[in-house]
């Protein structure tokens, strides 16, 4: 095992408790959307969440598409994003809170000053920055290491697609085996593996230990090397893929 340099984490339920949020908010526009095309099904915020959780607004709508069998133009789509995008930020600029544990964390390793720290997310830029700005995160990242699959690249992609970390490890100037990522969600897990990432898979944010259990064994199950429950285990988990 290489070196551990840098750290990269996911935002949405990893740094910030946002993808509970962040599916309210946009489960109205989703069945606008399927209203619109004559489709009865019908979501709730944790029905989205549930089946589209490490995606971003554009995933989902690529997905409601392939899953209905219905088409949206260029425009189209380019108008629900953002239509969706307002609705999300006006919600977390409210209401977002970070992840149990995790500020303290983030202190910790800013004051060690041992590894570079970096957030590559799905999520579209201004998304993140107002979430992370929200829980008093902002500090412990430079604005050119906050990374976007739906802003950040020449073409708009979401997790599992590799190409953000990828795109974040160029911008960063280290290599994939020289990084560790933390990540909630499968689609996470998988970008970052394809990327050649060793992965933390964290599942603090799923309620009650009958979940945690159920997507830990997805997490395993898709390549991460490790598993966190609390922010407070992150040292002994990192300390875990070092010895590798």
């Amino acid at each position: 095992m290489a070196k551990i340099t840098y750290l990269l984490f996911d935002c949405d339920n990893t740094l910030v408790l946002s993808e509970e949020l962040a599916f309210e908010a946009c489960a109205d526009l989703s069945n606008e959307l399927l209203a619109k095309h004559n489709i009865k099904d019908r979501y709730t915020g944790p029905q989205l969440m549930n089946e589209f959780v490490g995606q971003n607004f554009r995933g989902v709508l690529m997905s409601l598409q392939k899953k209905f069998s219905f088409t949206l133009s260029d425009d189209e789509l380019e108008s629900y994003v953002g239509q969706e995008l307002a609705r999300v930020i006006a919600t977390l600029e409210k209401k977002a809170q970070p992840c149990v544990g995790c500020n303290e964390e983030l202190e910790k390793l800013a004051k060690e000053k041992k590894y570079g720290m970096a957030v590559v997310s799905s999520s579209a830029l201004s998304r993140v920055q107002a979430s992370i700005k929200k829980v008093d995160q902002a500090k412990y990242f430079p604005p050119e290491h906050v990374f976007s699959a739906a802003t950040s690249l020449p073409v708009p992609t979401t997790k599992p697609d590799p190409a953000i970390y990828l795109h974040a490890c160029k911008v960063i100037g280290v290599r994939s085996q020289e990084c560790v990522a933390v990540e909630d969600s499968k689609s996470g897990t998988l970008s970052a593996v394809r990327a050649g990432i060793p992965v933390v898979g964290y599942v603090g944010s799923y309620e009650g230990s009958e979940k945690q259990a159920e997507m830990g064994k997805v997490l395993r199950e898709n390549g991460a090397m490790v598993l966190m429950t609390h922010w407070s285990q992150f040292e002994e988990c990192l300390a875990e893929i070092e010895a590798l």
